[in-house]
């Protein structure tokens, strides 16, 4: 009994002695804001004395205000800034962990694909297509190819030829130009071109309409009402500016036909000087089979054409492993493939199903094409989201990959990292080092999923670094028009057709294809970018004056803040 009272006695001794500890610890901290309040009070009163001795009392009222506002700031940086940029590079760090995994599960999934040869072949069945003994060509289906158009008069002869030359029984398919051109000259040029192979025996038709409703989307959709196109079995359709080998059919139709539940074909972009293309193929009446196996023409036309080689090869080389048209966005095949999906239907993507194409060869052009491949997922986000979670005909494991791996991550979150983390938050933490971002996140994982980005184009690793400065400063616009797409505000539904030169590439000197050096100055300034190159200066200069870190963030800071300059007057593409 003595041993237990002994031992409650300790413990109310120890209790005792927290107690009077934390009321030392709080009486510390109300006599401390005391000694500032004092303090203030103090230099206040001081400067209020020797304005009245020298006869300055209007230049002491303003050192008072000043003096207060600084002690302002400071409590307000202490209370409300630095926790605020804290909570922010918390937030980031979680994402760009999220991001890191997802990078690497897209290797992993293109790392299983070549290591056991998954080619579609030997996952759906394929059998090559031969004329049948009675029945002659009537044993292939019939096809119709579409061809949607506007003002495309650089492009439009070879792309009509091309498909025109597709090797496939004469009447088993069917060539539909859809034409949307608003210039006369353009629209006479199609319709001569359609003319002429319609002299030579080809089944081609030349399709206008009086509006541009609903864009290509639109154009496709009006194509369907013809009456013969009921006839039709599967639908091939090609971009203006694609050209397709002739065998594109016989290598693609095939796995439609043998897999009932397959309802779209996929290829990948490739870039380079390389004579290869095809296009894309679909069910009818359902949705299509849209091949992206692009070879560019241009690809080394100059540095802004390599960069977006780097990032598109990665697009196709890794991100595409893993009923209708609908004008709701400007990302028609996007919608079309996702509502496919969410009716239970297949996807197939061929890795080398390749067609040849043409790279935005002004900054201009990749401003427009880049606002429209970021707004219009991000607004068929915000469109299906609900659609996908109510779906009964996939997995819960399979709207999970839509919701957050295809959407959430590679549409969302990529963007705002770039833009949020390397440009604003990782440059605010110069002027405020009481927030640190650890090496793991500011560094190493960064060059990580770079290193690994590179992979999809090895023969321009040597400009990886132009690569990340150039894709930081084109992030700005992306968050833009990602937040458009979101919030269904301003351009969300703009389309600015890509510009092409087609055959001119060829033939013009590489200095003489833009015609955007003839634009004015004033037209070509980004405000938005300056004001940003500015704000990396500023943190740059800041950093080597006063800067007490050992990271040496002012290299990264000061390149930044040149490539947003560069890109903020337009000079990219030169």
């Amino acid at each position: 009994m003595k041993l237990e009272l002994v031992h409650l006695a300790d413990e109310n001794s120890q209790l005792t002695l927290k107690t009077r500890e934390k009321d030392r610890d709080r009486d510390r901290e109300t006599e401390a804001s005391c000694h500032l309040l004092e303090a203030e009070q103090e230099i206040v009163q001081c400067l209020l004395l020797q304005a009245s001795t020298d006869g300055s009392f209007l230049l002491g009222s303003e050192d008072v205000v000043n003096t207060r506002i600084s002690l302002w700031w400071e409590q307000a940086r202490a209370i409300v800034v630095v926790p605020f940029f804290k909570f922010l590079v918390a937030l980031c760090l979680i994402m760009s962990v999220m991001y890191f995994v997802e990078v690497m599960y897209m290797g992993i999934v293109v790392a299983y694909v070549k290591l056991f040869k998954r080619k579609p072949e030997k996952v759906y069945k394929w059998e090559a297509m031969e004329n049948d003994a009675e029945c002659g060509s009537k044993s292939f289906p019939m096809v119709l190819v579409q061809i949607p158009m506007y003002n495309e008069k650089e492009v439009c002869e070879q792309s009509i030829a091309a498909a025109c030359k597709i090797s496939w029984p004469s009447n088993r398919i069917i060539i539909q130009v859809l034409d949307d051109s608003t210039d006369q000259a353009s629209k006479e040029l199609v319709r001569r071109e359609c003319e002429r192979w319609s002299r030579e025996g080809v089944n081609i038709t030349f399709e206008i309409r009086d509006n541009r409703n609903g864009y290509k989307a639109g154009a496709l959709r009006e194509g369907m009402k013809h009456c013969y196109v009921k006839q039709c079995d599967y639908i091939a359709i090609f971009d203006a500016d694609f050209q397709p080998e002739p065998d594109f059919l016989h290598r693609t139709v095939p796995f439609l036909i043998h897999n009932p539940k397959l309802a779209l074909v996929q290829g990948r972009w490739e870039f380079g000087n390389i004579p290869y293309t095809p296009s894309l193929i679909l069910k009818f009446r359902f949705c299509y089979n849209k091949s992206h196996g692009i070879i560019t023409v241009n690809a080394d036309q100059c540095m802004m054409t390599r960069l977006q080689e780097m990032s598109l090869s990665y697009h196709f080389t890794v991100e595409q492993q893993s009923g209708g048209w609908n004008d709701q966005t400007t990302v028609e095949d996007m919608d079309v493939a996702v509502r496919a999906t969410l009716r239970g239907w297949k996807l197939l993507y061929i890795h080398d199903l390749k067609v040849k194409s043409e790279l935005p060869c002004s900054f201009n052009a990749l401003r427009s094409q880049q606002h429209r491949w970021t707004c219009g997922p991000a607004n068929l986000f915000r469109k299906m989201a609900g659609q996908i979670i109510r779906s009964e005909n996939v997995s819960l494991w399979k709207k999970l990959y839509m919701l957050y791996s295809f959407f959430f991550m590679r549409k969302v979150v990529a963007h705002i990292l770039t833009f949020c983390f390397y440009c604003v938050i990782l440059p605010a933490t110069v002027l405020f080092p009481e927030v640190t971002v650890p090496k793991w996140a500011a560094f190493y994982l960064p060059a990580l999923i770079t290193l690994f980005i590179a992979i999809g184009k090895p023969r321009s690793v040597y400009l990886l670094a132009f690569w990340v400065l150039f894709e930081n400063a084109m992030s700005m616009l992306r968050t833009k028009a990602l937040v458009m797409g979101l919030f269904e505000t301003g351009r969300v539904q703009e389309w600015v057709v890509t510009e092409k030169l087609g055959d001119g590439l060829k033939t013009k000197l590489i200095g003489q294809v833009p015609n955007e050096h003839q634009v004015r100055f004033r037209d070509r300034v980004h405000f938005l970018e300056l004001l940003l190159g500015v704000y990396l200066l500023f943190c740059g200069c800041y950093d080597i004056i006063y800067g007490k870190n050992k990271l040496y963030l002012y290299v990264y800071l000061l390149m930044q803040s040149a490539a947003f300059f560069v890109v903020g007057f337009g000079f990219v593409g030169k």
